[in-house]
């Protein structure tokens, strides 16, 4: 990220980013939450999420060091590639965005291990965002395949992660409380990394361990308004009671307590600190944008151009989850695609450039580890691609700002962070 091209602003660009991402590192993050061993029992460690192997190494860390490492076991699932190596809980490694046959693996391994908890032992699940696609145990009578194809469909939809979320709980034996319901009467500590907008428990990795606000119907309802018509099975499940999300004051929830230990806020605060430091005015657009990426993107060029007409120094900062309505073939994601509507906005405009990355390192793309994390954007990006024979309109339209970018060299490429609070965007104009 720093090839000498727009040196110094790129140099800015990439701090800003990585302040964003390694403010929520559980290395950072997770150890003042870590609970003591009980008496008299064990402590299980199980768990789901892009973060989640990178937690898992610091809770080894921190029992290691208390000299308490005997006394808990457990298994952690997390992406393909964001595996780490560890001395005593397991990893396991399985599909995202759309789950796999280990992605069913864990999701029963965890469930298993949730029910063989004493009554003196503690079972610690350590949450993240992704864990909604990496933990997958469908519901009676749904078949992988069904689900699998579900998720496929709800993600070119356009569909926020929300109503996504809404869909799968209701689908699956393991989220929407059902976890907790299969550690009680034990008692369980959930700590998360939140990478949803709001930081609502019930929608961070589709809420496992807590009560769900949404119920059979509104999952029926996010079908019907993405025009989304379910296979035989899918339909049937959704009509079934029996799938019902366990709901606030469920008993077999009274043993269950949740902390969110890292949140998209912090993050964005921590790099807006920087920004300040360097004479920016920050103004902060919140942690919890939702809608169509290139569309965000075109309203948030109208801010930085009005801001360059007063001739004033501003960092605009966001962060949520955009989604992008799938319509071409390309390769791409939500920040990728944000910075192309935001070039394209932008129009070369002198004084200001832009950031759009992926605080788990993974913007879409193709599902691997290797994908870009997000896409820069300098007054002169649009004329280096022309001088490349690159119509950033066209690439829009075929939804691969991936294949606009790269050739120019202003992708995010960092791979795996460890962690997840979700976008971070960033547009200076230094005027």
């Amino acid at each position: 990220m720093k090839d000498g091209t727009n040196g110094g602003v790129r140099e800015t660009l990439s701090t800003l980013f990585e302040t964003a991402y390694r403010t929520a590192h559980p290395a950072v993050c997770l150890p003042a939450h870590l609970p003591k061993v009980p008496g008299g029992g064990r402590i299980i460690i199980i768990g789901a999420g892009k973060g989640s192997a990178a937690m898992a190494v610091a809770a080894e860390e921190h029992y290691i060091a208390t000299g308490e490492a005997g006394k808990i076991s457990g298994l952690i699932s997390t992406r393909h590639g964001f595996g780490l190596p560890t001395k005593i809980i397991e990893i396991l490694e399985a599909g995202h965005p759309v789950p796999d046959a280990n992605s069913i693996v864990g999701a029963e391994r965890a469930i298993a291990l949730a029910k063989s908890a004493g009554p003196n032992d503690l079972v610690l699940c350590l949450l993240s965002g992704g864990a909604s696609a990496i933990w997958a145990a469908p519901v009676p009578g749904v078949s992988f395949e069904a689900k699998q194809a579900l998720t496929k469909q709800l993600l070119k939809s356009g569909a926020p992660i929300s109503e996504m979320n809404c869909v799968r709980k209701h689908l699956s034996e393991v989220k929407g409380g059902k976890l907790a319901a299969a550690v009680y009467p034990a008692r369980l500590l959930t700590l998360a990394i939140s990478d949803v907008p709001g930081d609502n428990p019930d929608e961070i990795g589709s809420g496992p361990t807590v009560a769900d606000r949404s119920t059979l119907a509104d999952a029926r309802a996010v079908l019907a308004k993405w025009k989304i018509t379910p296979s035989p099975e899918i339909a049937k499940a959704l009509d079934d009671p029996k799938n019902e999300t366990l709901k606030a004051g469920d008993p077999k929830l009274a043993n269950s307590t949740y902390e969110i230990v890292a949140a998209p806020r912090a993050s964005i605060e921590a790099a807006g600190a920087i920004a300040r430091d360097l004479g920016y005015r920050t103004i902060m657009l919140g942690d919890d944008l939702e809608g169509e990426a290139h569309e965000i993107a075109r309203k948030h060029a109208e801010m930085a151009l009005e801001a360059k007409a007063k001739g004033e120094k501003v960092a605009i900062m966001s962060g949520g989850e955009l989604t992008v309505t799938v319509r071409g073939n390309g390769s791409g994601g939500p920040n990728q695609e944000y910075a192309l509507g935001l070039a394209i906005a932008l129009n070369g405009t002198p004084g200001i450039a832009g950031l759009a990355g992926d605080t788990d390192g993974i913007d879409g793309g193709g599902g691997h580890h290797s994908d870009p994390a997000g896409a820069m954007v300098f007054p002169d990006t649009l004329a280096r691609a022309a001088a490349q024979n690159l119509n950033a309109a066209k690439f829009l339209e075929n939804n691969d700002s991936t294949g606009f970018f790269r050739p120019i060299g202003d992708l995010i490429l960092c791979g795996p962070t460890q962690t997840n609070v979700n976008d971070f965007r960033v547009i200076l104009v230094d005027p």
